[in-house]
């Protein structure tokens, strides 16, 4: 039997009773992760919540809310040879999960990573790669992947690079999938953002082909056996990604090739939906196969900014019986009136420069809605998740994004696009609202 930790949380003896004979000790924490308590249940009093910035758009920076050394660290992966020169992985969207399987809780890491040569996961990268630990500080190891692929390197569970598995009635790689070449960007087609799941008892990996891809847009891989694979493409996704296609992302894509990007799965007891960037969700078919409906998806209600500005990374977490959708936003500075340097989730603009990659967050009673007004849960922590350890402690995860603003600074570039996690705090069933664990 299988729950993801925000519905079962285990005891820290009980599970340390369980996992001593069969993991051995554990990889010392970092001083950081030292620093932080070992519990995560909550304490009687609350914090509370911060005022409300007017007007609604501006955005939040005070360092409280920033992954800082006492709430936040690194998380020690293990290296695959192409890290060795950089000495740690670089990732983009880093995803953080722990189930309870079998008894005991399994942690999963992934994310967007780059092929050695080039400085971005894009015009091309090659899959994705899956790390598992029994505790949070680690030891993390690459998902053992060699039973299925010998000689192929460790970890990668999914790739383009896999269409000469494909078999009748069984697809691992569609067309619209594979790599392709043109003369501007010469080899093309990278995945990103993947997300994995256990449901039901089977492993799920939702992810994103990216904007060089021959269409981009969100598909769902199921696993045959384990978390290491072997997975497949599900029925719904042989032809395209999920939703409609419309006009969309980087000018250099094909009209009709744009579908919604970023997927994420929600699962609430024997549901599951899918949610996707553009802040609309369906709900999957019993067998997980496809999406009810096809096309003309659903959206979320929401409090929009005035103008909305682009959002990305949507994604849902319910916790204290209300459900929080994050969304990614930048940061943009520009100048009031006396001088003064104006933060806000403002749409692009001349006398605007992108600052922080923000997690912005909003709180419902129902899972489509109505969502209040957002708040910034997180300074530089845009494009995350929101997950609870083996004790109930409640995480993010952050990236600090090199494309540009604070992290894309060269003197901070050994510190961006890292596979991080931040301590959350809960203002508790008055506040109801998630922050990054906050100094004060």
């Amino acid at each position: 039997m299988t729950k993801p930790v925000n519905e079962t949380h285990l005891g820290r003896r009980s599970v340390l009773a369980g996992l001593a004979g069969s993991m051995g000790v554990a990889a010392l924490p970092t001083a950081a992760a030292q620093a932080l308590p070992a519990k995560g249940s909550p304490t009687r009093r609350h914090p509370s919540n911060w005022p409300t910035l007017e007007p609604y758009g501006l955005a939040d920076t005070r360092k409280d809310l920033w992954p800082r050394e006492d709430n936040s660290f690194v998380l020690p992966l293990e290296l695959r040879p192409r890290d060795k020169e950089l000495g740690r992985i670089w990732m983009r969207d880093t995803y953080v999960n722990c189930f309870v399987v079998n008894g005991h809780p399994l942690y999963v890491a992934t994310g967007t990573t780059r092929v050695p040569g080039l400085t971005a996961a894009a015009p091309w990268n090659d899959g994705l790669f899956v790390w598992t630990a029994r505790s949070l500080h680690g030891p993390w190891r690459l998902a053992d992947t060699t039973g299925i692929r010998p000689g192929a390197e460790r970890g990668k569970v999914w790739s383009p690079e896999f269409v000469g598995e494909n078999r009748p009635g069984r697809t691992v790689v569609a067309p619209w999938q594979e790599y392709w070449y043109d003369d501007e960007f010469g080899k093309r087609g990278e995945v990103w953002a993947p997300e994995l799941h256990h449901y039901r008892g089977k492993w799920y990996l939702v992810a994103c082909m990216g904007d060089h891809s021959r269409k981009v847009g969100s598909f769902l891989l199921v696993s045959e056996g384990g978390v290491a694979g072997p997975y497949r493409l599900v029925e719904g996704n042989l032809d395209k990604p999920f939703g409609d296609s419309f006009i969309g992302g980087p000018s250099f894509i094909k009209p009709g090739a744009y579908h919604h990007i970023d997927g994420s799965l929600y699962t609430e007891g024997a549901d599951a939906w899918l949610v996707l960037h553009n802040h609309v969700y369906a709900k999957f078919r019993e067998d997980m196969e496809d999406i009810v409906p096809t096309t003309n998806l659903p959206a979320f209600q929401q409090t929009p900014y005035k103008p909305e500005p682009y959002l990305e990374g949507a994604y849902v977490f319910k916790h204290g019986g209300k459900y929080y959708l994050l969304h990614a936003a930048w940061d943009r500075t520009s100048a009031n009136a006396d001088g003064s340097t104006r933060h806000a989730y403002d749409p692009p603009g001349t006398g605007r420069t992108q600052y922080q990659y923000d997690a912005v967050v909003a709180v419902a009673d129902r899972f489509e809605g109505p969502y209040s007004e957002r708040w910034t849960a997180g300074v530089g922590a845009g494009h995350n998740n929101f997950f609870k350890d083996r004790d109930g402690g409640l995480w993010a995860t952050f990236f600090r994004n090199p494309a540009h603003g604070y992290w894309a600074d060269p003197s901070r570039a050994d510190d961006a696009a890292v596979a991080g996690v931040v301590r959350m705090e809960w203002t508790g069933p008055k506040g109801n609202r998630l922050y990054v664990r906050r100094q004060s």
